[in-house]
């Protein structure tokens, strides 16, 4: 039996029917040469009978909601589904499959996840070159680093191995590797004292805080602007879904001297910056940013172990290099003070600084108040070509949660040479939000352009 950690609660926590609290990976792979009509069928049956138990994390359920304890009642019928889509079916109506269900809830009285084998979608003009997994688990159990080394030690790093187990059974086939992703048991005790030698440099992060608020470049939690995105969300969701090449944002990364994911941010940036001009609803402040911020130093692959970041998106400015600049010394700023703390530290600062934005969204007492607009995420992925049974991964697109009052999440992973977006929206709060797809290509190419004007 495993505690809960209080990141882990507050994921439950603000979990309701019109805002579903699990996150989700679309995994598109095309078909071996040599496949026949039953291939991806022979998949789903292999799934389906297999005798072997579900491993960590796929085993555990609620107790109480407090604890995480091993299910010994696993039922495969409640977990897999195996769909084909009406051919030829295209991306577009893969994702309309996947929105669908990233809009329901999952089973708490059972292992929070679900796994959708589907087949059928065309490629290069020709149908069913190309099948799909969409897997989604509670963020409680999980966050998307974690989820991404399961991934990673589920798939083979060559076309020619043949796995027998499913997904969901991954530890039984790579043994070796059970101690870098089981949890290390902590006692409620053992947590508390970590957390109570972490207050003394939290108090004096706070209080650096008090100084440091009149640096230009440090991102309040009281300045986001009202807009269009902050709206109460459904539970519909859309997911739109995009990728580009990986060295295009490199590219801008050293010819201005910034990180990649200021690139990133900056692209996001443009790209939320052309829709609310479309829509006639840009805010004349610039729009806030939450940034996951990974603590994990270990091989681990469980539990959540992140913080956020606030990074101004500079979306008032027009010039796409002072938004660049501006994104680049705002998220400088707030790593500076992160470097300075451990992790307890951290995770317990998070929760001060981030309380009335937390309670705002899980209670909706503050309606006027926002500390940030959306969360754009930006998640490590494979450096290698994967492959399931011979079939190779070509894209993994990473999906989201939206809370109330923050109706758009941007995902992204990366992946060999590529960056796989993926945009997750209430499709009520925010109309056609599959048109940032276009304005995120449209950014990304204005800034290679000013980099071969250089």
């Amino acid at each position: 039996m495993r505690v809960l950690s209080a990141v882990d609660q507050l994921f439950l926590r603000l979990e309701t029917r019109n805002q579903p609290m699990h996150i989700g990976g679309l995994f598109l792979f095309r078909l071996p040469d040599d496949a026949d009509a039953d291939f991806v069928g022979r998949l789903a049956e292999q799934m389906r009978t297999s005798q072997i138990p579900p491993s960590f994390p796929f085993n555990q359920i609620l107790h109480r909601e407090l604890f995480w304890q091993t299910d010994g009642r696993f039922d495969v019928e409640q977990h897999f589904r195996h769909i084909a889509l009406p051919k030829p079916a295209q991306m577009a109506d893969l994702l309309t499959y996947v929105s669908q269900e990233h809009s329901k809830l999952l089973n708490r009285h059972s292992p929070m996840w679900e796994c959708h084998l589907i087949e059928g979608i065309a490629a290069d003009g020709q149908a069913g070159q190309r099948f799909a997994l969409y897997f989604k688990i509670h963020h409680a159990l999980i966050d998307g680093i974690a989820g991404l080394r399961l991934v990673q030690k589920s798939l083979s790093p060559t076309a020619d191995e043949r796995v027998s187990l499913p997904a969901w059974s991954l530890m039984t086939r790579k043994r070796h590797l059970i101690d870098s992703v089981l949890p290390t048991d902590q006692s409620l005790l053992r947590v508390a004292k970590q957390q109570t030698r972490a207050l003394p440099a939290v108090g004096q992060a706070l209080l650096r805080n008090v100084v440091e608020r009149f640096d230009g470049d440090y991102v309040t939690t009281t300045q986001a602007p009202d807009s269009i995105l902050n709206q109460k969300v459904s539970s519909a969701r859309r997911l739109s879904a995009v990728s580009f090449e990986l060295s295009r944002f490199r590219r801008v990364a050293d010819a201005f001297g910034v990180s990649l994911n200021d690139v990133v941010l900056a692209v996001c940036s443009g790209a939320l910056r052309r829709y609310l001009l479309a829509q006639q609803a840009l805010p004349r402040k610039p729009l806030i940013a939450f940034v996951p911020y990974s603590l994990r130093t270990d091989n681990s692959a469980s539990g959540n172990q992140l913080t956020f970041i606030l990074a101004n998106l500079a979306t008032h400015l027009a010039d796409p290099v002072e938004r660049l600049q501006a994104i680049h010394a705002s998220t400088r700023n707030s790593k500076r003070r992160f470097a300075r703390l451990s992790q307890s530290s951290s995770i317990i600062y998070s929760a001060l600084a981030y309380s009335r934005a937390g309670l705002q969204i899980l209670t909706g007492l503050f309606p006027e108040y926002r500390g940030f607009n959306l969360i754009i995420s930006n998640v490590p992925g494979s450096k290698t070509p994967l492959y399931w049974h011979g079939a190779k991964l070509e894209a993994l697109y990473p999906a989201s949660v939206v809370f109330n009052d923050q109706a758009l999440n941007i995902t992204l992973c990366t992946y060999v040479d590529q960056m796989d977006f993926c945009i997750a929206a209430c499709s009520k709060a925010v109309p056609h939000s599959e048109r940032f797809l276009d304005y995120l290509a449209q950014e990304l190419a204005t800034l290679a352009a000013l980099v071969k004007s250089f």
